[in-house]
């Protein structure tokens, strides 16, 4: 079965003691009375719910899965409908919406952290209200008053859940070649006709509605992605009292059978005219398509850090239990017939892998959460444009990194349980096989990479990525003067450095040859994420180092940590450098016909 503890601890170091949240929240008029007690007891009590009623229906959903009974009707597994019910009573759904349609109004980053307790309790099961945060993003950016306030209550109460209905199967990361047609009726509305698939909880039973954001062509539409226009389509069309009334004429034709996340409901969603209402103006959705886009690629990042950390819980106490021979240095439990296995080195190489790397993914994700916090709510215009280019700089990097070694921290996790990693009772092997689509879906990693380089930075001349070389700069100054910050602070140093140079370099290649990008993305998004992890780790070895004095284990814990992190993981940038700079030609040069 496993267990999942809430690490409240570490989540309020990262929240109070590095970024100070109370402090930077008084900032923002719309969070000024927010204090730490208050983020503190929220996240508490979410902890409980994670713990007590979601976790123990991850394995469930594994082992049952969805059920599609026909005629479109799928059902969700044990249990999954009564802590559905049970969510959007106690108003969790609603932390972080606008108050003006029933959201609690608390801070995205605040937010965030619900979400990664919730992730590692429960993955799949989170992914219903998950998706329902895209469309909410989309209609409330883009949406008209009624389309507002029909949808957005609803949404945000938890009463209908959403979706996002993009994917066709012949156009999957390049939208522009969709065929999925939108036929003006006259009246306002459309007849929504094609066929969509990956839809993630795309039919279901926890919900009384489902509220479809679906992309299609007008029949004047201009080819490409310039043609791709948004609609809502519910499940089932409002009454005129805002209610669900007639069925809709879509249904979902099957459901898919899949390597992980076995409890939420992966669909082909079948549309035969049924009636939608445009999002938007037409041809322009692909404004509110990167608005659902990008939220959720934040959420893959926090799934990854939730599937991370309960896999390392897990790991750990097996390795802390587990007897097997003896520590090369000489028995450690004498009492015992041999000692556990963390006293073997490559033991501990393994947990303080999955340590590090989920410690700087939890510090590095709040750190952005708060950032959006002041993308969106700062009153000063040109704090809301810094940070609102910080976090399109960062985005794909915690997409694409996070998920990479959050994959990589499972199947370490299972590594160090040996066999029984491999046996499903453990647990181990279901966090591997749900960590694995968070490396593809909402854009995979490659095409992080590409959008990173290519958009986020060789497109503007390298301006954002020069932002956060000042934020890191600021850093560098702030302990310029404490002798005990220099092991953390010289590799941060001489890596920014890498990264300028590294970037020009490649820059110049791309303006003569095109594929000089593709060929250095991949590299490139991992050097940059080691880059937001030295980041991380030097912004908390820096608040740990000042409280050393106070006796609390966690600080000198935390500074152990990362000294891992900059002896054993960072110097993977020093190939990665190399690979980035080795150029396109190995790629590219092989024929086809003698692959």
């Amino acid at each position: 079965m496993g267990q999942y503890t809430p690490p409240l601890r570490d989540m309020q170091f990262v929240l109070h003691e590095m970024l100070n949240v109370e402090a930077a929240l008084k900032k923002l008029p719309a969070h000024a009375d927010i204090d730490s007690d208050t983020i503190n007891s929220i996240l508490e009590e979410g902890g409980k719910f994670c713990a007590e009623v979601l976790y123990p229906l991850n394995q469930v959903g594994d082992r049952e899965g969805c059920k599609y009974q026909g005629d479109g009707v799928v059902t969700t597994p044990t249990g999954f409908k009564e802590a559905y019910a049970q969510f959007v009573e106690a108003g969790w759904g609603a932390l972080g919406m606008d108050p003006d349609f029933g959201g609690q109004g608390l801070p995205h980053v605040v937010h965030s952290a619900f979400m990664e307790m919730m992730n590692s309790a429960n993955q799949a099961w989170t992914m219903y209200p998950g998706l329902s945060h895209g469309a909410y993003n989309a209609l409330h950016a883009f949406g008209t008053p009624e389309q507002k306030q029909l949808y957005l209550p609803k949404l945000v109460s938890g009463e209908w859940t959403g979706t996002m209905c993009l994917t066709e199967s012949h156009a999957g990361t390049d939208l522009g070649i969709l065929k999925t047609k939108a036929e003006p009726v006259g009246d306002g509305t459309y007849r929504i006709t094609g066929t969509k698939i990956f839809i993630s909880a795309g039919e279901h039973d926890m919900s009384k509605n489902i509220i479809h954001l679906v992309l299609a062509r007008l029949p004047d539409a201009p080819p490409g992605t310039k043609g791709i226009s948004l609609f809502i389509v519910p499940k089932f069309i409002p009454d005129a009292d805002g209610n669900p009334g007639k069925r809709n004429d879509f249904k979902c034709g099957s459901i898919e059978h899949k390597m992980g996340i076995h409890g939420n409901a992966t669909c082909v969603m079948n549309f035969d005219g049924a009636v939608g209402t445009l999002v938007g103006e037409p041809n322009k959705g692909l404004n509110a398509m990167f608005v659902m886009m990008n939220s959720a690629r934040l959420g893959v990042g926090m799934q990854s850090v939730g599937l991370a950390e309960v896999a390392y819980q897990n790991s750990l106490a097996y390795a802390k239990d587990r007897l097997q021979s003896r520590s090369l240095t000489g028995p450690k439990a004498k009492d015992k017939p041999a000692d556990p296995i963390i006293v073997h080195p490559d033991v501990r190489r393994m947990l303080l892998t999955q340590k590090a790397y989920v410690e700087a993914a939890r510090a590095f994700s709040y750190w952005a959460g708060l950032a959006i916090d002041m993308e969106h709510k700062h009153p000063d215009e040109k704090v809301r444009k810094e940070n609102a280019d910080l976090v399109a700089l960062l985005t794909p990097v915690i997409k694409g990194f996070i998920t990479d070694n959050g994959y990589d921290s499972t199947t370490l996790a299972m590594q160090v349980l040996g066999g029984h990693g491999y046996i499903a009772e453990w647990g181990l092997e279901q966090h591997v096989r749900d960590a694995r689509i968070n490396m593809i879906y909402e854009g995979t990693n490659t095409i992080q990479a590409l959008d990173l380089l290519g958009r986020k930075v060789l497109a503007d001349g390298g301006a954002k990525l020069m932002k956060f070389g000042k934020v890191i700069q600021d850093l560098l100054k702030y302990h310029a003067e404490n002798p005990a910050m220099k092991e953390f602070c010289d590799p941060l140093a001489a890596l920014l450095g890498d990264v300028q140079k590294v970037t020009m370099e490649i820059g110049q290649k791309a303006m003569k040859n095109p594929d000089e990008v593709g060929a250095a993305a991949v590299p490139y998004l991992r050097i940059i994420g080691h880059l937001v992890f030295s980041f991380s780790w030097c912004y908390a070895a820096g608040v740990a180092v000042k409280k050393l004095d106070s006796g609390d284990a966690f600080y000198k814990s935390k500074l152990t940590t990362a000294r891992f992190y900059f002896a054993k993981l960072y110097p993977e940038t020093a190939a990665l450098l190399k690979q980035a700079r080795a150029g396109s030609a190995s790629l590219m040069e092989l024929d086809v016909a003698n692959f």
